[in-house]
C-alpha cells in the first residue's frame, strides 16, 4: 500500500487536533506518531498502515488527555458548508452526539479513513460499522431537517 505521509500528516494532526483542543500537543502528538511509525518495522509493510498510525495517535491522545486533564468534550469536525446557519446547526446536533460517534464521523468522513481501517480501529464488522454510521447519520439529518 502507497502511503502519501503529507496526506496522513494532515489527517493525523486533525484527529489529534479535534481530540485535544491545543495546536501545540496536536502537533507534538502527530510528530510523535510518525517516529513511533517509523521506528517500527511491524506494520509498516503490511496493508494495515492507517489502522496502525490511527491507533498510535489514539494511544498517544490518550495519554496525553490523563497526563494534562484537557476538557474531555473534543472540538468539532470543520464545517465546509457555506449557510453559517446549517454550520451553526450542524455543530449543536454534533455535540449531542457520544464523544466516540462524533470521532468516527470525522475519521469517515472529515479524513476519508477507508471503512477496513476503521473496522479494525474500533473491532467492529463492516456490517456493524455501517449500521452505526448510517443510524448516526439517520439522527443528524432528522436533526437538521
Amino acid at each position: 500500500m502507497a502511503l502519501d505521509i503529507e496526506e496522513q500528516y494532515e489527517k493525523i494532526y486533525r484527529y489529534c487536533f479535534y481530540r485535544l483542543h491545543s495546536r501545540e500537543q496536536a502537533e507534538d502528538i502527530t510528530q510523535e506518531t510518525f517516529l513511533r511509525w517509523f521506528a517500527s518495522d511491524t506494520y509498516r509493510d503490511t496493508n494495515q498502515v492507517l489502522q496502525y498510525l490511527y491507533t498510535i495517535a489514539r494511544n498517544l491522545c490518550i495519554d496525553e488527555y490523563r497526563r494534562s486533564d484537557c476538557d474531555p468534550r473534543p472540538a468539532e469536525p470543520p464545517c465546509q458548508e457555506t449557510d453559517p446557519l446549517l454550520s451553526i446547526a450542524l455543530r449543536a446536533e454534533l455535540d449531542k452526539l457520544d464523544a466516540e460517534d462524533r470521532e468516527l464521523i470525522l475519521l469517515r468522513y472529515v479524513n476519508e479513513v477507508p471503512v477496513k481501517v476503521l473496522c479494525g480501529l474500533y473491532q467492529q464488522s463492516r456490517f456493524s460499522l455501517h449500521r452505526r454510521m448510517k443510524r448516526i447519520l439517520k439522527v443528524l439529518r432528522e436533526a437538521l431537517d
